[in-house]
């Protein structure tokens, strides 16, 4: 027997109609919108929007005594996390596995 593998397929579970889905659905065109974003200051920015006015104050603080740079994927960790000093120089311990 062929099978019609375009045809509709119904099911016992499918019991539940179109409308019945929507009541469960809030409707995001209400006219209610949530405190959240109203109250989150630091929402993110829509793309393209002008941000040439922002300025950010970013401290740098420069490797300290106990940390390294690791040689391979170059960031600064603890020297808890130096697995050797290899002829290129520090290599982490994730890096190494």
């Amino acid at each position: 027997m062929a099978t019609d593998y375009d045809a509709p397929r119904k099911s016992e579970d499918d019991s539940e109609s179109i409308e019945a889905l929507k009541e469960r659905v809030p409707d995001k065109n209400s006219g209610s919108t949530g405190d959240d974003d109203a109250d989150n200051p630091s929402s993110f920015d829509l793309p393209g929007a002008d941000l040439s006015d922002l300025e950010l104050d970013v401290v740098v603080l420069p490797a300290q005594q106990d940390e390294f740079t690791c040689m391979s994927c170059f960031l600064v960790k603890h020297r808890s996390q130096l697995d050797h000093e290899g002829p290129d120089g520090p290599i982490c311990k994730e890096c190494a596995a």
